[in-house]
Formats: structure tokens, sequence, C-alpha cells
């Protein structure tokens, strides 16, 4: 199963960039913006859970999709570009094993855990 859902967001990941390059907007705006969600990690300096619950709202496929809905909606290219680069992003992250944060810890992801002690 853990492999389907790595294979699911790679196409994710791919589709995004594939409408992000079709827009055509910068690639130095793809290049900047693509790590922003990380800086969610900030949100562990407060602990596990509101690290996890900082963390799972810049992971959420839900930002990325409302944000380019809305982009589209009122016409704002520049709002879709960066739903587009968000939603490649967590796509690329989820092809990598990076999943949603339990509060247990950082390890601790709805794709299983992840890091030198995993089991899985």
């Amino acid at each position: 199963m853990t492999r389907l859902l790595r294979l699911e967001n790679a196409a994710l990941a791919m589709l995004a960039i594939g409408a992000y390059w079709h827009g055509g907007a910068s690639w130095w705006l793809f290049a900047i913006l693509f790590l922003a969600p990380d800086l969610s990690f900030v949100f562990y300096l407060r602990g596990p859970k509101i690290g996890a619950i900082g963390y799972n709202i810049f992971h959420s496929w839900i930002g990325p999709v409302v944000a380019g809905a809305a982009g589209w909606f009122w016409q704002q290219p520049m709002v879709v570009s960066v739903a587009l680069i968000w939603a490649a992003h967590i796509g690329f992250d989820r092809m990598l094993g990076y999943g949603l944060k339990h509060q247990s810890g950082f390890s601790d992801t709805h794709l299983g855990r992840i890091g030198k002690d995993r089991t899985a």
C-alpha cells in the first residue's frame, strides 16, 4: 500500500509541475518557494503536538487545493502558481515517504515511521 501511495503522490507532483510549466510562471519563483512549506518545522520548537499541527497545516492537500481554486476563480495567476508549487512540494514529500505527522513525534507519519529507527 505504501508503494502505491508514493507512486500516487509522485503522479500528483508531476501533474502540479506540468500545470506550472503550462502556466508559464517563473522557474525562479518555483525554486525559491518549493521548500517554503518546510519552514513549518519551526513549530516543533514548541513541542511535538504543536509541531505536528503546524507541519500538517502546511502539508495537507487542503491548502493548495483551496488556494488554487480561489486563484482560478478570482483569476489570480500568481495565487494559482503558488498553489501549484505547494502541491508539487507535498507530492514530492509524500513520494519520498514523508507523511502527515502524528503528535507522538516527527518520525511517526500517516505513511509509516521515517528515519533511522523506522521499522518499515
